[in-house]
């Protein structure tokens, strides 16, 4: 909102305020709340406006607006502690019963936890105010016409004060979140500049993203590597490639504690069906105060559900937020007994190839970038550089793709030129699996999607 349109705002709010006092007879107070407009105590040339969950100071006088953060000083009071319990009412009548009376939210009916900074980082205020006017996924009500646009924007307010740390939660009480002597967060307290990452994966290479306590995950991957997305006949007709067959692979992952990690994922017998057994260590958090990630994760791999060509796997998952809106990632891989990722001729157990085992270092490199609040663009390359030949691998594997991020789930749609999901097969390409050396080129690049869902 620029500061030419806040002035206007402000100008029509003034003049439809006059309008209204002079034909309802209404105090200026009531007009005052009524139009999202509220008054410092210790000036008499400042006024302060509320808009889309954010607020701004007006200062006549000079005849400049700025936005009011969360580092404003305690003289800049935005909210009356009576709209405080104004807006408390108005959550605990009609939003309370689904959200729960603090905002954490009710886990058996999937309503969010308003008191986590993860959450808030991932709705902007506009989307919230969006939500509550208009409803959302069929379950919440539309609270338009029910509730006035200054009781929506007030209500978003109250939801951004409710997590530690946020910038809202200082503006609405006029208090900073920092420590007033050295403008560093509170112990416990988000650090801000920090990326968060919406899924465990870009494309197939991890982020290290660290779990909740007792947090169960769900991990659903889609390859479509018969069809390429953009070369060859009928691509339109054939969804890009969408219409072919597909090889989808599941997993689960829990977290024990913050720090640790352990998952299980199955992929299918298109692919010699492997079952990957993980565990994974979180050492190193920027969110902690750490100058990086570091996350460290081993597993073993076996195909024919778990039966035979077993591959033992460590690698370390290093990541530095460059702003709180992109991360670089290096991802060094160990894999020992790794195998040549070929077809197999059937579904028995006979007709999955025994191939011998070579040990294998790949090093992938990955970047996010957030281009909306929720939404990302992720690159990906993940080069073999030991035995790359043994493994018929003759270029690196490379991906793209765009991620949508809402609270606990995440959906990312990609183009990649491997096959593979689990640690030793994302490193093989299409052209070592069908056989074909065009096949791990940019004109092979084939679609595929990522599904992620925290549920609990």
């Amino acid at each position: 909102m620029t500061i030419r349109t806040l002035c206007i705002t402000s100008l029509l709010l003034t003049a439809v305020g006059r309008l209204a006092m002079s034909q309802t007879g209404s105090t200026p107070q009531d007009l005052a709340h009524l139009l999202g407009i509220s008054f410092p105590s210790d000036s008499q040339s400042t006024v302060v406006l509320n808009r889309e969950g954010r607020q701004y100071l007006i200062d006549v006088a000079s005849k400049t607006v700025r936005e009011i953060h969360a580092q404003s000083s305690g003289s800049e009071a935005i909210v009356s502690d009576k709209d405080k319990q104004m807006t408390s009412a108005l959550f605990s009548k009609n939003c309370a019963i689904c959200h729960g009376p603090d905002g954490k939210g009710n886990k058996s009916i999937g309503t969010p936890n308003f008191t986590e900074p993860a959450f808030q980082k991932s709705v902007s205020a506009s989307e919230m105010q969006t939500a509550i006017h208009n409803g959302k996924g069929g379950i919440m009500p539309a609270w338009s016409g029910k509730l006035t646009d200054e009781q929506i924007s007030s209500l978003v307010t109250y939801i951004r004060s409710l997590a530690p740390g946020s910038k809202d939660a200082g503006a609405t009480t006029g208090t900073s979140t920092s420590n007033s002597s050295t403008g560093a967060p509170e112990p416990g307290q988000p650090t801000p500049g920090i990326y968060q990452p919406g899924d465990d994966v870009l494309v197939s290479l991890p982020t290290g993203k660290p779990t909740d306590k007792h947090g169960v995950y769900v991990n659903f991957a889609h390859r479509f590597p018969y069809q390429p997305a953009f070369t060859g006949p009928n691509e339109g007709a054939t969804l890009f490639g969408l219409d072919n067959v597909a090889i989808p692979s599941f997993g689960f992952r829990y977290g024990v504690t913050d720090n640790l990690s352990v998952s299980v994922f199955r992929a299918p017998s298109l692919i010699n069906r492997p079952i990957q057994l993980m565990a994974g260590y979180n050492i190193l958090e920027e969110r902690k105060g750490d100058p990086l990630n570091l996350m460290v994760r081993v597993c073993i791999e076996g195909q024919d559900n778990f039966r035979k060509n077993y591959t033992e796997n460590i690698e370390g998952i290093l990541s530095r937020s460059i702003t709180s809106r992109a991360q670089f990632y290096l991802v060094p891989t160990f894999s020992f007994n790794d195998r040549r990722l070929e077809q197999p001729s059937g579904f028995f157990s006979n007709q999955i190839p025994d191939v011998p085992g070579v040990n294998a270092f790949s090093l992938g490199t990955g970047l996010a970038i957030d281009v909306r609040p929720s939404v990302a663009l992720l690159a990906e390359v993940i080069p073999t550089l030991l035995n790359a030949r043994e493994l018929d691998i003759h270029r690196p594997v490379f991906s793209f793709g765009i991620q949508k991020k809402i609270w606990r789930h995440s959906f990312t749609l990609g183009l990649t030129t491997s096959p593979g999901t689990t640690v030793s097969q994302r490193a093989a390409t299409r052209a070592e699996f069908l056989n074909d050396p065009s096949a791990d080129t940019l004109g092979g690049l084939v679609l595929g999607f990522d599904l992620t869902r925290q549920i609990r």
